[in-house]
């Protein structure tokens, strides 16, 4: 009997040992995507990277945007702490302060490669983190890229700042003005509501990200044409924010596996998209899209209006001046990047 009982000890004490530890912080996670490779691929990919790096210590349970909170709002839900964890585009915070753009970046802003290198080369991260902090009271990383994007899906042809003018599209961020000040008509509407908003002609054509993520999301089905370079938009960052109590309860190390967990997930986002848009342009071409090119002259004036604009926020907004001069010196600094560097894809 005695035997039996030990037996029984030692498989109860071996399966417990077996057994995965409980989590010590289960957290939920806000977004503002409905769906697609934004909450499928980037944010359960941060859940994924977070629970792998901190051993269990920390799983993240992933939800679509508009479950805990707007789906535009989404660090006003994790500063309540309806969430402990947000996955989202720090610009859509515009409204509140337009230094968030500068993070988020803009027209007039860095390329997918540069951002990386100005956010882990050059400071950007640590003064994107002390500016969340100070100004919204939550501890922020990035933890994706996004790429270059589609300047417009549109029903209409546009190539010129002639063609521009009158032309109702959805966009978001800093574009909803500059655009204003070129002549189109400007809505800001979350992802899910852009593509019946379109196929019913409330607007005339729409910004949404990268060739590889508009595929399935069907724009190029109902609008004829596809307008590039994303002008408005040469890249983006994807932000993952958190609430105070919950950063600071963690330890120090997993704040830095957290950390780390975001610039994996800048690398993954990166290269995946990346090499995704390569085939999706052609998908464009197969479907009878007309690729059309912005001409010279709306590039130029596209990027002057934004830095033009940008210099107005600055003069009134210390915080927008301080993240744009930080900026800018980076610019100048890559300034010699062309002389030594190939560009992509051309040799």
């Amino acid at each position: 009997m005695k035997s039996i009982k030990h037996t029984i000890a030692a498989a109860a004490i071996a399966a417990l040992a077996a057994a995965p530890a409980a989590a010590d912080e289960v957290w939920s996670m806000a977004t503002s995507w409905g769906g697609g490779p934004f909450l499928e691929e980037d944010a359960k990919g941060f859940a994924k990277l977070v629970n792998t790096l901190t051993d269990g210590r920390i799983t993240i349970d992933v939800f679509p945007g508009g479950t805990l909170g707007k789906a535009l709002k989404v660090s006003d839900t994790v500063r309540s702490g309806v969430a402990q964890v947000g996955h989202t585009w720090m610009g859509y915070d515009w409204g509140i302060d337009k230094t968030t753009v500068v993070f988020a970046n803009m027209a007039g802003g860095l390329n997918p490669e540069e951002l990386i290198l100005w956010l882990y080369q050059a400071g950007g991260a640590d003064l994107w983190f002390e500016y969340r902090m100070d100004q919204f009271g939550v501890a922020s990383i990035p933890c994706g890229i996004f790429p270059t994007e589609i300047f417009l899906h549109s029903k209409k042809r546009i190539q010129t700042l002639e063609d521009f003018k009158g032309v109702k599209l959805r966009t978001a961020g800093a574009w909803a003005e500059i655009a204003g000040s070129l002549g189109a008509s400007t809505v800001i509407l979350p992802g899910a509501e852009v593509y019946p908003a379109l196929e019913r002609g409330v607007i005339d054509a729409t910004e949404w990200s990268s060739p590889s993520v508009n595929v399935p999301s069907g724009f190029h089905k109902i609008a004829k044409y596809v307008i590039m370079p994303g002008v408005h938009q040469p890249g983006a960052t994807q932000e993952c924010v958190f609430n105070t109590d919950a950063w600071n309860r963690i330890s120090e190390g997993d704040r830095e596996l957290l950390k780390l967990a975001g610039k994996l997930g800048v690398l993954d986002s990166w290269g995946r998209y990346a090499y995704k848009d390569i085939e999706a342009l052609k998908e464009f071409d197969k479907a009878g899209n007309e690729l059309v090119l912005l001409d010279d002259e709306f590039v130029r004036t596209a990027n002057e209006a934004a830095n033009a604009w940008a210099a107005a926020q600055a003069a009134e907004n210390a915080w927008f001046k301080r993240a744009l001069d930080h900026r800018l010196q980076f610019q100048k600094d890559m300034e010699n990047w062309p002389k030594f560097r190939f560009k992509i894809g051309v040799r």
